[in-house]
C-alpha cells in the first residue's frame, strides 16, 4: 500500500479545484469538492474541511450550501453525532453530467425562442439555430455516451 504524501494532496486539491474553477465552478466549492473527492473516507465534517483546506467554517458553509444545490455532495447525519457530514455521491460524474442533459434542454428551447425572435433566415437566425442542433446532437448523444459508461461499469 503506498503511504499517502499530504503535501502532494494538498497541491493535488489545489489544481484540480483551480481546473474545475476555469471551468466555471466558485473557486471555494471547488476546493471544498476536490478536498472531500480527495479524502480517504469521502466524506468529512465542515471542521475537518476547514482545517484541512486553511479555510474559515464560514467559506466551507457557502461552498457545501452550492455543492449540495448542484448535486455534487450530499450532507448527512450519523446517528447520535450532532455534526453533519458532506459525502461526494457515488457515480458524482455521471450524475453531474446527467443533470447537464435538462440544461441542455432548457438552453435549447431559450435558443428556439431567439431564432423565432431574430429570425429564421437572418445572419443571427443562422447563428441561433446552429446552436439549436448541437444542443439538440448532445441531448441525443450524451445519454448513449452515459449508457456505455454504465454498462462498462456494471462489467468491471
Amino acid at each position: 500500500m503506498t503511504a499517502r504524501d499530504d503535501e502532494a494532496v494538498s497541491k493535488f486539491i489545489e489544481r484540480f479545484a483551480l481546473m474545475l474553477a476555469e471551468g466555471g465552478m466558485p473557486r471555494m466549492p471547488a476546493r471544498v469538492f476536490v478536498g472531500l473527492l480527495a479524502s480517504e473516507e469521502g466524506q468529512l465534517t465542515a471542521g475537518e474541511l476547514a482545517e484541512s483546506l486553511s479555510v474559515s467554517p464560514a467559506a466551507v458553509s457557502g461552498a457545501v450550501r452550492y455543492l449540495t444545490q448542484v448535486h455534487l455532495i450530499v450532507r448527512e447525519r450519523e446517528p447520535g453525532s450532532k455534526r453533519d457530514h458532506f459525502r461526494v455521491r457515488g457515480g458524482t460524474w455521471y450524475e453531474s453530467a446527467m443533470d447537464r442533459e435538462r440544461l441542455l434542454t432548457l438552453w435549447s428551447e431559450a435558443l428556439a425562442d431567439g431564432v423565432a425572435a431574430v429570425g429564421k433566415d437572418t445572419a443571427a437566425g443562422v447563428r441561433l439555430r446552429e446552436s439549436v442542433e448541437f444542443f439538440d446532437f448532445l441531448r441525443v448523444e450524451i445519454p448513449l455516451v452515459l449508457d456505455r459508461w454504465r454498462s462498462r461499469n456494471a462489467t468491471s
